[in-house]
């Protein structure tokens, strides 16, 4: 199953101290360094990503929806806010998508549809340690994300439900 992932774009921005920096200097510039910060996450990764943002494209894109070096960034239409098209989104994806933001009510409601969900710091860090991997040049496939084998038998003492173990899978994925 793809994963989608729609991420509050202002809310990433502004919860990040280095993307945070550059919004302050300008609002376009901190869109721009969001998308190229997420590019080589993608390169890697190989979600579809889609950033959404408040406003009619102010600054210049001035496009309801484009689409900027495969990530896809849309613009809410006017008289809806950001957080409503997040929540329209999850809603039709449902278990194909992962929202990523730290705002409470997109979370709670997310979740309620069956996506899964991850905060804005979290998220982040797993796009620093993407760009980490890529600029050491390293191979994230070739690693055995920590797993050693042993003959040391575990069992499902403290099994999670199905539905929570789907979820967490998909977070296991970025």
């Amino acid at each position: 199953m793809a994963l989608h992932i729609i991420i509050d774009g202002y809310n990433l921005i502004r919860c990040s101290p280095r993307l945070a920096s550059y919004d302050r200097q300008d609002i376009e510039t901190g869109r721009n360094m969001l998308i190229d910060h997420l590019v080589v996450y993608k390169r890697l990764k190989k979600h579809e990503i889609t950033i959404v943002f408040d406003g009619g494209g102010s600054g210049g894109i001035t496009q309801r929806e484009d689409r900027i070096k495969g990530i896809l960034v849309r613009f809410s239409p006017p008289g809806e806010t950001a957080d409503n098209l997040i929540k329209r989104m999850a809603a039709t994806e449902r278990e194909k998508a992962l929202i990523v933001t730290s705002d409470r009510d997109i979370l709670d409601y997310a979740q309620s549809k069956g996506a899964s969900v991850v905060t804005s710091p979290a998220f982040e860090e797993k796009v620093q340690m993407a760009r980490y991997v890529d600029t050491k040049g390293l191979n994230p496939e070739s690693e055995c994300n920590g797993w050693k084998p042993t003959t040391r038998k575990k069992g499902p003492s403290r099994r999670a439900s199905k539905r929570k173990r789907r979820l967490l899978r998909k977070v296991d994925k970025l």
